[in-house]
């Protein structure tokens, strides 16, 4: 019985620390487009044909679901906007990147393509117990 709880607590620090983790990292993005606008992402989106009001999107995806997921609430749905969000900026920003590799060897994308992961993983692992919503809370 002991193996069985000591298990539950490790995959439950496991899931605290990829949701600090990500959320934390992707904050970073979103704080700086709270400070410098989402122009440059309007921009994009206008000359791809769409309305340039979408980039206050990308805020949501990278203020408001990391948020969500750094207290533990909603972390599914969160992930899910997290994830849809780096699906959206690598097919407007890093679509000729995707089959490169970096200066040292590594995947050009692997800054995204690791939130990306990290957002699918956390869709099917939910928070956890250290969590705003508890291990099996209505909020996750």
């Amino acid at each position: 019985m002991r193996n069985a709880v000591s298990s539950t607590t490790s995959e439950d620090v496991g899931k605290l620390i990829l949701r600090v983790a990500l959320a934390v990292l992707i904050l970073f993005h979103g704080v700086g487009k709270l400070v410098g606008g989402v122009g440059f992402i309007a921009g994009m989106l206008e000359k791809n044909g769409l309305p340039g009001a979408l980039a206050y999107l990308v805020l949501v995806g990278e203020v408001l679901a990391p948020i969500l997921i750094l207290i533990g609430a909603w972390t599914r749905l969160a992930a899910f906007i997290v994830a849809g969000n780096m699906v959206v900026a690598v097919g407007l920003v890093h679509l000729g990147d995707l089959f490169k590799l970096n200066q040292t060897g590594g995947w050009e994308l692997e800054l995204q393509g690791m939130f990306l992961a990290a957002a699918i993983a956390l869709i099917f692992l939910g928070a956890g117990r250290y969590s705003l919503g508890g291990a099996n809370g209505r909020l996750n």
